[in-house]
């Protein structure tokens, strides 16, 4: 349960609700919903989220970034979105190792959902030092392009690696690979998302269609060139193995974002409505916002939902 968004400011919260996790079927349901339908519209802009808890299954898992509580105002909004994000961090960890999911993406306009890593203890140091494994990340939005024309929504999905000695020297372009479909999307049908984690390299592929594969041979450090690009930095991995910082124990998250200020670049076009944000806007959030008449209506119900069939893990 936090408000935080990871740095991003993403418009969501993350809440232990049935509306927004659930199964059905076999399958898991991460489902974002709307903050007003639980607190009414006018708690946007006045209302104060406390998401602090009072027991051991219900405290707020990150203070960070006014993550635990927020007052709205009528310039800075609450999180006007409610979704959901799954953790191993408490239940299971793991160093090296083959992870296989079965999920089918959410389609809908600034939905974000990833499956992705974290390490259990930041042996390294504070993010990104201690690395980020993104197994997929997508965006829902169906008509979403880039400047050069590609289809970057829902056609797209993607996989990165975040590391550097600290923000902002975090080399993610270097391990950062996408697949696009030929036809129809990541949210029409089930796809295989498969990491392959060894201490030689990282892996990723789709469908059994390799789109990722990390080997540095002389090791992260070398191969970000910080000695030149951040001179006077220490390698905060020099006495780990050669694929450190990804040579310690991670876990599982799972989770469906909406929007924020990084991952919805404003030089994409979103087609038949723009982008209501622009991402260095301080009224982000309430912009997107009164922009809902553009992009609720493509939030179908479970199709809006990330659908996961199945998670597999062995550990090498």
């Amino acid at each position: 349960m936090t408000a935080g968004g990871g740095g991003n400011w993403e418009f969501q919260y993350y809440t232990n609700n049935r509306s927004n996790s659930y199964t059905k079927n076999g399958n898991l349901y991460i489902k974002p919903t709307l903050t007003s339908d639980k607190y009414g519209e006018s708690f946007l802009s006045s209302g104060v989220l406390s998401l602090w808890g009072a027991s051991p299954a219900d405290i707020c898992t990150g203070n960070k970034f006014w993550g635990c509580e927020r007052t709205g105002s009528s310039s800075n909004y609450l999180n006007p979105i409610q979704s959901a994000r799954l953790r191993t961090v408490k239940s299971f960890s793991f160093k090296y190792g083959r992870v296989e999911v079965s999920a089918k993406m959410p389609t809908g306009d600034w939905l974000w959902p990833a499956i992705w890593l974290l390490p259990k203890h930041e042996y390294y140091g504070g993010w990104p030092a201690s690395g980020e494994i993104d197994m997929v990340e997508s965006r829902g939005n169906l008509y979403l392009k880039d400047a050069s024309g590609q289809n970057v929504g829902v056609q797209q999905v993607g996989s990165t690696l975040h590391w550097g000695p600290f923000w902002p020297y975090n080399a993610w372009p270097k391990t950062h690979a996408t697949k696009n479909l030929d036809s129809g999307t990541f949210g029409s049908k089930f796809h295989k998302y498969v990491l392959e984690w060894t201490e030689n390299g990282i892996k990723c592929s789709i469908d059994d269609d390799l789109i990722l594969s990390v080997n540095p041979p002389n090791g992260f450090w070398d191969y970000g060139n910080f000695a030149k690009e951040a001179p006077g930095v220490e390698n905060p991995w020099e006495h780990g193995s050669r694929l450190a910082p990804f040579d310690k124990e991670f876990y599982l998250i799972m989770n469906v974002a909406v929007g924020g200020t990084a991952y919805f670049s404003d030089s994409f076009t979103n087609s038949p409505d723009p982008k209501p944000w622009l991402n260095n806007s301080p009224t982000a959030a309430k912009d997107f916002w009164l922009g809902k008449n553009s992009w609720y209506p493509t939030w179908k119900g479970e199709d809006a939902a990330m659908q996961v069939d199945y998670v597999k893990v062995w550990q090498y």
